[in-house]
């Protein structure tokens, strides 16, 4: 069994990438996705959030209060710390994962995140893919798809790391400037070419 990490900037394709290798066979664990549902389910990390952003990160009904979180550590320049307490739940998750995978008879899983690559190339990951795609597409992609500013897009781009400089971490790098299907086409002749 072979572990990808695919990885990429906001609006970059990862997404669509990824759904394409989903539907050719592979398990495929959305880490943004996976971080949102342990937020509100994983009680140890929730003591942890609550401890360290207040008793305001969670509503009275128990559901995030995604406002209030994003203040304090978007606009507060705690990112750091809020991924400190999140991305080990997020990694003791994903080792879960691929156990259920391996029982499944999976030959390749895919870990798909946009942070993958913060401090160098993960150990437990065999192949990293990166798709690539120009600034201004990416951006015009996010807002079409969440309906948000351009503003509020850069903003969050520029909490991301510079992909550019992080090629050389990368086995495979996608190139998305075209249309959606040549992107999935691209997918698949990748996916094949990984399960040689």
């Amino acid at each position: 069994m072979k572990i990808v990490g695919v990885t990429g900037g906001i609006g970059s394709g990862k997404t669509t990438f990824c759904k394409v290798w989903e539907k050719l066979g592979a398990a495929v664990y959305f880490a943004d996705d996976a971080a949102k549902k342990l937020m509100v389910h994983d009680e140890s990390l929730i003591k942890k959030l609550k401890k360290t952003f207040g008793e305001d990160t969670y509503k009275a009904d128990g559901t995030l209060n995604k406002s209030h979180l994003i203040q304090e550590a978007f606009e507060k320049g705690r990112v750091d710390t809020l991924n400190k307490l999140v991305h080990p739940a997020v990694a003791k998750d994903f080792k879960a994962f691929v156990q259920k995978a391996v029982s499944a008879n999976k030959k390749i899983v895919v870990k798909e995140a946009a942070l993958l690559l913060i401090g160098g190339r993960p150990e437990d990951l065999d192949i990293i893919v990166l798709i690539m795609s120009d600034k201004k597409s990416r951006i015009g992609r996010v807002v079409e798809r969440d309906d948000v500013s351009e503003k509020e897009v850069e903003n969050r781009d520029s909490k991301q790391p510079s992909f550019d400089q992080l090629t050389h971490l990368a086995d495979y790098v996608v190139a998305n400037d075209g249309t959606q299907k040549e992107l999935e086409r691209k997918a698949e002749k990748l996916y094949t070419k990984v399960l040689e």
